[in-house]
């Protein structure tokens, strides 16, 4: 019955004089998820038609989801300007929506050929009955209906749906540069890596892992979460920078109060990233900070971090719930995946009671008692990364080793 998605882009139809280039970075993306060499692809205005051609319909939608820059689409049969073959086909795609239950509907016609000889109201009026004769289970509704067929008559033919499903929205992955997303092994990282994906960004991914003081199996959920999220990235890929955190996090433990470690740590990880995003034409960074939620995530906290960089935080989820947080993470299948018992090195050793209020001549104090500096450097040499598709078979199943000796085996 349909032979044909329609793709709407949203708001990239708004880009004025940068249209073409958001377009066609959508549509690069379009190919690359829609891996089926069966499908067609047919240009219209600021609409894009995908010609099945036998393609499953659904497998298409699923990869479609996972197109940011798409504000919908929809399942599509075109026939002609023909009025009985009007009314035969939408008769068809309304039945095939029934599900034995009654439902309120309307016809909705958008006549853009102006040669059809009925107006948009006049075609509505004459489809409508037809399928109301033909079942019990619908209701007109014209203000609120459960169910809506669309009508659009165009001068190549006409195009008959039922349903809108929404897409990412947002804009086309890459078209708004590249950032260094700091991917912890919890909740809300992955999901701010997400959003910045959805707004155009692309993505590398820097997780700090201090194997064997922390477990193999954190590492791996950071491994997993970034195949999660590779399913978003251009080409389906994204590179994953695994920094060796233990000797920093040894000297940590060792010379900086349990009130101030987090701070400290956090400090170290902001210098080592902003090199890490430099050498990998990253402009920004990315986290999952949301205000206040933990003690490292107040204001003072924040900004007694971030001020050891001179590279743009971004924070996606600055003033999200917890909630809507979860409800993301669910959505994107990484809650699963984060909330695996597993801690890593910025969970595994918290202290009882940390600072809130962390003051910068404390953070230079403790500092100045190690020389994080040369730390820092060796830290950055010893950096593993490795290239994350949805398909990657990496399985860090070694216990008591480090993520390099796992890799290597």
């Amino acid at each position: 019955m349909y032979e044909r998605i329609l793709v709407r882009y949203g708001d990239l139809t708004l880009k004025g004089k940068n249209k073409k280039s958001f377009v066609k970075k959508a549509n690069k993306l379009i190919r690359e998820k829609v891996y089926n060499e069966s499908v067609k692809y047919e240009r219209h205005h600021d609409r894009l038609y995908i010609l099945l051609n036998g393609a499953d319909p659904d497998e298409v939608i699923a990869s479609l989801k996972r197109v940011s820059g798409l504000l919908s689409f929809s399942k599509v049969s075109k026939t002609t300007q023909d009025l009985d073959k009007i009314k035969q086909v939408a008769n068809e795609i309304v039945q095939s929506e029934l599900d034995d239950k009654e439902v309120t509907f309307k016809v909705e016609t958008k006549r853009a050929d102006k040669r059809f000889p009925l107006t948009s109201l006049e075609t509505s009026q004459e489809v409508a009955p037809y399928i109301l004769s033909r079942t019990n289970l619908l209701n007109v509704d014209v203000h609120n209906p459960e169910l809506t067929l669309d009508i659009e008559i165009r001068r190549n033919g006409t195009y008959i749906y039922c349903k809108k499903i929404a897409g990412m929205g947002g804009f086309p992955v890459g078209i708004a540069g590249k950032g260094l997303l700091l991917l912890s092994g919890g909740i809300d990282s992955p999901v701010a890596g997400y959003l910045a994906m959805k707004q155009g960004v692309e993505i590398d991914a820097i997780h700090f892992e201090s194997t064997p003081l922390t477990s193999i199996e954190s590492a791996q959920k950071v491994v997993d979460l970034t195949k999660k999220l590779s399913q978003y990235a251009p080409e389906n890929t994204i590179r994953l920078h695994l920094v060796p955190f233990k000797d920093m996090h040894q000297a940590l433990l060792e010379h900086v109060s349990s009130r101030y470690n987090i701070t400290i740590m956090r400090r170290m990880m902001y210098r080592i990233a902003e090199r890490i995003a430099k050498d990998n034409d990253c402009q920004v960074l990315i986290n999952g900070d949301s205000v206040g939620q933990v003690a490292s995530q107040t204001l003072e906290s924040i900004n007694s971090v971030t001020e050891v960089i001179k590279l743009t935080a971004l924070r996606p989820l600055s003033f999200y719930d917890k909630q809507d947080i979860i409800k993301i993470a669910s959505e994107i299948d990484t809650y699963d995946i984060s909330i695996r018992p597993f801690a890593d090195c910025c969970t595994v050793y918290v202290p009882n009671n940390p600072t809130t209020k962390p003051k910068y001549f404390m953070c230079d104090k403790f500092e100045q008692k190690f020389d994080y500096m040369s730390l820092i450097e060796s830290t950055i040499k010893r950096v593993n990364t490795i290239e994350i598709t949805p398909d990657s078979p990496i399985k860090l199943a070694l216990e008591g080793v480090t993520v390099k000796e796992a890799l290597n085996n």
